[in-house]
């Protein structure tokens, strides 16, 4: 396993390479979102298929915001989706007209958090915008809780932002935020 620095992460990136990283409650695969190769080669290196779709995780609401339908959000929806919370959540937004499909898979939503953990932060806000975020493991498998983890499933050099993960048990809650209704427990 390489381990990054928060400078050497935000240059994979921009490169677009695909990176581990710790979130919440464990490592999450990384890249830009805008970087369509980049996205293919996350899904390809996950054995996921586009169609499912991806979470961008961000520091702050503003970084998500070229990617969702602000409109169709209430005052109240945005305050919600902006609410620190002691379980990670998720929301499905309805997407904005560009936001690219390899993103959205077959959905008219995109699914954006705003990460707590101080390391997701830092890198989120180094990099200057969000990140796809998708738990580290490969179709099938248990995502990955330590470093040796990754080494296990994804070899001994992937690119890992050195840093330990959150207390949580448990990926990310998902909620819809226009029903409220909760897709998958954290």
């Amino acid at each position: 396993m390489s381990a990054l620095t928060l400078i050497q992460s935000c240059q994979y990136l921009k490169d677009g390479k695909v990176i581990a990283y710790p979130t919440e409650a464990v490592f999450g695969l990384g890249c830009d979102p805008d970087n369509q190769q980049a996205v293919l080669q996350l899904l390809a290196l996950k054995k996921r298929p586009i169609e499912k779709g991806l979470i961008l995780i961000a520091a702050n609401l503003k970084q998500l915001e070229p990617y969702f339908d602000k409109l169709s959000l209430t005052q109240k929806q945005i305050e919600l989706i902006n609410q620190p919370r002691d379980l990670a959540t998720t929301w499905l937004v309805k997407k904005n007209i560009n936001t690219p499909t390899w993103l959205t898979g077959q959905f008219d939503s995109i699914a954006i958090r705003i990460s707590h953990h101080p390391l997701v932060k830092e890198l989120c806000l180094a990099f200057t915008k969000p990140l796809v975020s998708t738990s580290a493991n490969l179709s099938g498998q248990p995502p990955c809780r330590t470093l040796a983890e990754i080494a296990i499933q994804f070899g001994e050099q992937f690119p890992v932002l050195k840093g330990e993960t959150g207390k949580q048990r448990n990926p990310s809650q998902i909620r819809d935020i226009m029903t409220g209704s909760i897709i998958r427990q954290g």
